[in-house]
């Protein structure tokens, strides 16, 4: 297996893995949707809430704030030393009192631990209008993505890296004109593809053309992989993290069929 990588920027990391499997990808795409742990609220006491929502709404739109997280810090709660009663290593805590009239946003959070902080500062809770007042005293913990959809780190796709040819070119030329993504370029009335890991196999060039002028499939052993996350990790921890989940899992696998003789 090779990687190499296409794309890097704040949004998201674009690579490509070659000599593997869709099945193995797919296996990596839902270790980082469902297996990293991220921080998020958990618990929250509310001691004053006169604003428009019911206590559980606003505590969803809470629960859905992204947390940075370090998971050099802290453990999930099932696998701390505690065994789940809680304590600094598992579990931290965050405050959030504001009165209207004015916005509430996640940067109004004062968190016990300096680590940790809202990515989204400006995401906007709720709206408060003259005298209404939100007070609440939040427990942040880590969880799975399998468990909660707030838990979910970013997101991760997939494609067939793609694998075109050329058939006639002086009628294949015209697929500069119909691809989307200008895969294509043209130099000395010669159709050249110029940008490969651009293409996403629309077809488009194929449809319009003809396939006895151009041939357009997937690989069945490379893989085009995005990743974007929403902030609480970056792109490369995630990754990391589904591999050490990935080694857990085999592990654990192989210590249950040792137990099977």
């Amino acid at each position: 297996m090779n990687l190499k990588l296409i794309d890097k920027n704040k949004e998201k990391v674009v690579f490509l893995v070659k000599d593997t499997e869709a099945a193995y990808i797919n296996t990596l795409r839902r270790l980082i949707l469902e297996e990293v742990p991220t921080m998020a609220i958990d618990e929250i006491k509310f001691i004053q809430n006169t604003s428009a929502l019911y206590d559980e709404m606003l505590a969803l739109r809470m629960g859905l704030v992204v947390i940075k997280t370090d998971l050099k810090e802290y453990n999930l709660r099932e696998e701390c030393k505690c065994k789940g009663k809680g304590c600094a290593q598992c579990e931290t805590y965050a405050t959030i009192k504001k009165v209207g009239p004015g916005n509430v946003y996640a940067e109004d959070f004062k968190f016990k631990d300096p680590k940790i902080k809202a990515v989204h500062p400006k995401t906007l809770i709720i709206k408060l209008d003259e005298g209404q007042e939100v007070n609440a005293q939040c427990r942040l913990t880590l969880g799975k993505g399998k468990n909660h959809a707030k838990n979910i780190p970013g997101l991760v796709y997939y494609r067939a890296y793609p694998k075109i040819e050329i058939i006639k070119p002086t009628v294949a030329v015209d697929a500069i004109k119909v691809c989307p993504k200008n895969v294509f370029r043209v130099a000395n009335k010669k159709l050249n593809v110029e940008a490969l890991e651009k293409c996403d196999l629309c077809m488009a060039c194929v449809e319009t053309l003809g396939k006895d002028a151009i041939s357009v499939e997937g690989s069945k052993k490379d893989f085009i992989v995005t990743i974007e996350p929403w902030g609480q990790l970056k792109a490369q921890e995630m990754f990391e993290e589904a591999m050490n989940e990935l080694d857990k899992k085999l592990n654990d696998f192989s210590s249950k069929i040792k137990e099977l003789k």
